[in-house]
């Protein structure tokens, strides 16, 4: 039997402990990311166990009470795997999004004793119950909210959204393929997660150097990197200035302020659109690059992070410039976006003293 499994799933368990190894000398991913990804490890060579055990007792026609208890376990890890990508890969994760994994487990869970979802008959057959069809649902609804929460807090570049993509494609491959390939699916199914989990992770290595580790933001380094690199299609810049950084610092410590730094950051990644990237380049500093972005999309993106930022405790200065005729150089945007956010810094001050 151990030889059997070994013989499986040896591609799976390399990939694990190469996984396992990369995130032990990894020093750029924050603790609670590589502990996340630790975990979905661990569940994946469970289920990878509990694949193996079903259709080993399926083929000998045996204990089809165990085989349902490792039905609703197979049916119930995948979407709660998907859950764990979104909750471990974005910076404020919503613990509600395991409610759909969780409500879905409980009904696997009933389904033991009334067959609602499935069900194995004394003949050792397999019946799919009127809910049959749930498990395949959440992991599909699943996987479309992945794509959209990461893409949401991306910074909207083609190196990030592609690990997204494959990553994605796995993810839906579980939904799809089992009906097209039939149930031996399952038996690669594992190793299909963890490869793409493995490969996320690489990109995610990859873009670490131009990233700001605080907010996800690009860094001060991309930045110029980005501002050199094809100068003329920059239609845009725009500067922001969080308000009041340092009084939060000095009344509520810098954890605080760390907190107001990685909620603008999110506001920010979620009102780019598609030319459009978002720096952290100093301390409480941000710019965002526009390529090709018209007039009237500009003045659009202003509105919706002043309305994302408004949703917050938190608030910022805004000023950006446009360059359409080709006259202005990158320094020139720069000190025309700084000058109007620093009116806009102005009033502000202005009207706290009021206060």
């Amino acid at each position: 039997m151990i030889k059997e499994y070994l013989l499986q799933n040896w591609a799976l368990l390399l990939i694990i402990v190469a996984f396992a190894i990369a995130l032990k000398v990894t020093v750029f991913l924050e603790k609670r990311t590589v502990r996340h990804f630790y975990a979905m490890l661990v569940e994946i060579f469970v289920l990878s166990i509990a694949v193996f055990a079903e259709f080993y007792l399926a083929d000998r026609g045996v204990y089809a009470l165990a085989r349902t208890l490792l039905m609703a376990l197979r049916y119930s890890a995948t979407p709660i795997i998907i859950a764990q990508v979104i909750y471990s890969l974005v910076k404020k994760p919503n613990p509600a999004v395991f409610i759909p994994a969780a409500a879905l487990t409980v009904i696997d869970i009933v389904s033991i004793f009334t067959g609602i979802v499935f069900s194995v008959g004394e003949d050792g057959v397999f019946h799919r119950g009127p809910l049959g069809m749930l498990p395949f649902v959440a992991a599909a609804v699943y996987s479309v909210f992945v794509v959209y929460v990461l893409y949401k807090n991306s910074n909207k570049r083609a190196a990030e959204i592609i690990p997204i993509v494959f990553l994605a494609i796995a993810l839906t491959s579980g939904v799809v393929l089992p009906f097209l390939l039939g149930p031996s699916f399952s038996h690669i199914f594992c190793t299909t997660i963890a490869l793409a989990l493995f490969v996320y992770y690489v990109f995610l290595i990859i873009q670490v150097t131009k990233k700001d580790p605080l907010t996800g933001l690009l860094n001060r380094q991309a930045y110029y990197a980005d501002i050199e690199s094809n100068p003329e299609s920059i239609t845009a810049l725009v500067s922001i200035d969080m308000n009041g950084l340092k009084i939060l610092n000095d009344t509520q410590g810098h954890a605080a302020g760390d907190e107001g730094l990685i909620t603008l950051g999110l506001c920010f990644m979620r009102a780019v659109r598609r030319g459009e990237s978002a720096y952290r380049v100093g301390g409480d500093e941000f710019v965002i690059i526009c390529r090709r972005v018209p007039r009237d999309e500009v003045a659009a993106l202003a509105d919706r992070i002043r309305r994302n930022v408004a949703d917050t405790d938190y608030g910022v200065s805004l000023g950006y410039s446009c360059n359409y005729d080709g006259k202005k150089s990158i320094d020139d945007m720069l000190r025309e976006s700084d000058e109007m956010m620093y009116i806009e810094k102005a009033c502000y001050y202005k009207s706290t003293e009021k206060d």
